[in-house]
């Protein structure tokens, strides 16, 4: 691994979480100062490259878990000084493999939570129903 690591002599991994439509991914690509930092997200195993779009299949969403989570992984496997993790991550046991790999590759977590204070519906077709859903599941902790 690289000896890469932020001016605060420790590299970072920012795991953004929020219900869909909240903008998680519009601010991962903010924060990711054009792309010079890797961004990572479930979606993007559902997402085709050549044209943008999503196309979620529910039987393979445990490959997209896996694929960002091993994405991660070969990030700081790389040594980059800051990487970026958007999903929903509401309940508190879906960020455990991105703490894990952070205390072994020796990164300070930030968790950030994105609120929807916009008026743009989610580009996933989560139908409201379903967004408030997750929101009665969503965990915080803020101690």
């Amino acid at each position: 691994m690289k000896n890469s690591t932020n001016s605060y002599g420790t590299p970072s991994l920012i795991l953004l979480r929020g219900l869909p439509g909240s903008g998680k991914s519009t601010f991962a690509d903010l924060i990711s100062e054009n792309k010079k930092y890797p961004c990572f997200s479930v979606d993007d195993y559902f997402t085709n490259t050549n044209n943008g779009s999503y196309n979620f299949i529910f039987n393979e969403n445990h490959l997209a878990y896996n694929l960002c989570e091993d994405n991660t992984r070969k990030a700081m496997e790389n040594g980059d000084k800051k990487i970026i993790v958007h999903n929903t991550f509401t309940m508190d046991w879906e960020m455990k493999p991105y703490f894990e790999l952070a205390e072994k590759f020796n990164y300070d977590v930030f968790v950030l939570t994105v609120e929807k204070r916009h008026a743009a519906e989610n580009v996933h077709g989560i139908t409201k129903d379903q967004i408030e859903k997750m929101a009665s599941k969503y965990q915080v902790k803020l101690f």
